[in-house]
């Protein structure tokens, strides 16, 4: 008998596509950040944002009447509002690599496209300020 592969069905089966997680660090700690990185160049994405209190950041620069057209990662992260913050990490580390919409003659002068959103993880047992930031976002995109 031959054994087949599994035909491809995840997301990293995207070419170019990469994803990583980063758990805050502690021993009471109960959330983390998932990033998915672009490739160079970015990606097209869209969003549907719904609910009675949605927790994102830079969703609304997906609309198609606006004049961004790709993102260079994607934040999904837990510590409710407070988490979002890790996306500013994931900025400074494209930044670095001068990833982003250029906005200037310099290569440096880039601004990243990285929309997030948030899920409400907080209070359910463990350290109430054990919650993603800026580091949790870089470790997560590296």
């Amino acid at each position: 008998m031959t054994a087949t592969a599994p035909p491809p069905d995840g997301l990293t089966d995207v070419p170019g596509i990469r994803v990583g997680h980063a758990r805050v660090a502690g021993p009471r700690a109960l959330s983390g950040t998932t990033v998915v990185l672009a490739p160079e160049g970015g990606a097209v994405a869209a969003v549907d944002v719904r609910g009675g209190g949605p927790g994102t950041r830079e969703t609304d620069a997906l609309d198609p009447r606006n004049v961004v057209q790709r993102i260079d990662a994607l934040v999904l992260t837990g510590g409710s509002a407070y988490g979002l913050e890790a996306a500013a990490g994931v900025m400074a580390w494209l930044e670095e690599r001068h990833r982003g919409v250029r906005v200037g003659p310099d290569p440096a002068h880039v601004v990243p496209v990285v929309p997030a959103a948030c899920v409400f993880d907080l209070g359910r047992g463990g350290d109430f300020a054990a919650r993603p930031d800026a580091a949790t976002g870089r470790a997560a995109v590296a």
